[in-house]
């Protein structure tokens, strides 16, 4: 690409958010549009991130016994009927295959989740006890055929993500670790991804269709829409009665076990442009951070010289898998801008004046902030500024998530604090009847999540229909 052709950001953040996003997505080469309508391509600098999401939580959850498989992508139809709320929830983003071949006659849809698919197997592989409990994760992509319009990473109609299908010969165990989930994934957004969240459960009217109930993280954008991070469902037994899961237990009796089921996607990568991005473009937290450091040379004169010790400096900080930027043809303020664009942690200049007095230059991409760091000190203060930057990120976002949060008890205010796009905290009777008003005569804001952290709801009235409030519950028009 020819130097006078690179374009940065052409919309500030704070002016136009979607386009802000779109032109982020794009220049920063994260993803592209496909040809096919609501599919993305999902670009290497992208899937670098997926990639240290998946080997962190990968590891988080093998160190609790949990093991990954892989199941097929494409599911009877007959599978989705038997357990009937499950169906009706999926039957409008079902995308079915037409062709059949060895004269089979009954249709198959390309999985949108694969609870149905995997537990016709665990069906056949639970006999007893001791067959339990079963913990299986998978990661793969899934099919949703939304009509709503798509967005890469928020909302497309292929993402890839990972499930995880557990059974368990009790309610108890089946409970603990549906928190326990969920803790791992708040402890992954906040500490890898450096994007607060708030955890609590789902009202019944957006419950995970079939489960008894759903626990969620949600965060709030800059652009003050609310997004969920993650969910982790306790299925109760409808599922394992629905596809004949049982063992014989301890007490030498039949037994139906309880299941669970949680899941994160690309969608936290969407969320982790949206939380920290700025007018110049990307910025990745460093834990996921594929390349942490570019180290640019500066060509006045010695170029030789200049480019020998660039080079011992990539060797120098190996660890941080540098990209050296040694490229002839572009000036160093064209490069600035390109590795900020792509949103790389921190950049290390090297001239030489800095040669001669046994420095670099260290500038950080969250604040723009140039510090001379000896050469003799380098690596320390390269670990201690990564390590600033990732907390920087995760403060910055937090000072959003509670500027964005305000509470209401009267209709009034409440709705005039959801078109200022708030997210709102106000008592709720917890009917889906009620949720469903609310989201009629408020242009879309729906019940996010029942934080666990309440306070005291007695003799408080739900803000829609007055009747007597059973928890605060946040709302907000959502991604």
């Amino acid at each position: 690409m020819a130097q006078e052709e690179q374009k940065g950001i052409t919309v500030k953040k704070e002016e136009d958010f979607s386009e802000w996003y779109s032109q982020v997505v794009q220049k920063a080469e994260l993803a592209d549009y496909s040809q096919i309508k609501g599919f993305m391509i999902i670009r290497p600098n992208a899937y670098a991130i997926w990639e240290k999401i998946r080997g962190y939580f990968d590891k988080r959850i093998k160190a609790i016994g949990i093991r990954n498989a892989y199941f097929p992508l494409l599911i009877p139809e007959s599978f989705f009927k038997k357990e009937a709320e499950h169906a009706e929830g999926f039957e409008p983003e079902l995308a079915w295959v037409n062709r059949t071949d060895d004269g089979e006659t009954e249709r198959l849809a390309i999985r949108p989740t694969s609870e149905t698919i995997m537990y016709d197997s665990y069906s056949k592989w639970i006999r007893s006890h001791r067959d339990l409990p079963l913990r299986i994760n998978q990661w793969c992509n899934v099919l949703r055929w939304e009509v709503k319009q798509t967005k890469p990473f928020l909302r497309t109609r292929e993402f890839l993500w990972q499930e995880g299908h557990c059974v368990y010969e009790t309610k108890e165990e089946c409970e603990k670790e549906v928190k326990l989930i969920l803790d791992e994934y708040q402890r992954l957004c906040e500490r890898m991804l450096a994007v607060p969240v708030i955890a609590g459960k789902k009202t019944k009217s957006e419950t995970f269709a079939g489960a008894e109930y759903s626990l969620c993280i949600e965060s709030y954008m800059p652009d003050g829409k609310a997004i969920q991070m993650g969910t982790s469902h306790n299925l109760g037994q409808g599922f394992a009665k629905a596809f004949g899961i049982g063992f014989l237990g301890k007490d030498e009796k039949p037994n139906t076990p309880w299941q669970s089921s949680w899941g994160i996607s690309t969608r936290l990568i969407g969320s982790m442009i949206m939380a920290h991005g700025d007018d110049n473009g990307m910025i990745i937290p460093p834990k996921v951070a594929e390349n942490k450091l570019v180290i640019v040379p500066i060509y006045f004169k010695d170029k030789e010289k200049v480019s020998k010790k660039a080079n011992e400096l990539a060797k120098k900080l190996s660890k941080y898998n540098p990209i050296l930027d040694d490229r002839d043809e572009y000036k160093p303020g064209f490069k600035f801008n390109e590795w900020e664009l792509k949103g790389i942690p921190l950049r290390v200049e090297i001239g030489p004046r800095d040669i001669e007095k046994k420095q670099v230059v260290l500038v950080r991409r969250d604040n723009g902030e140039k510090v001379p760091v000896k050469l003799t000190k380098l690596n320390e203060i390269v670990d201690e500024t990564l390590e600033d930057i990732q907390k920087s990120l995760f403060e910055r976002a937090k000072e959003v998530l509670e500027k964005g949060k305000d509470e209401a008890s009267e209709w009034k205010d409440f709705v005039k604090k959801i078109k200022d796009k708030k997210l709102v905290l106000a008592p709720s009777c917890l009917e889906p009847e009620c949720d469903e008003i609310i989201k009629d005569e408020t242009g879309g804001a729906t019940p996010r999540c029942v934080p666990f952290e309440q306070k005291k709801i007695e003799g408080e009235k739900c803000v829609k229909c007055g009747k007597e409030a059973k928890a605060w519950v946040y709302f907000n028009n959502g991604y």
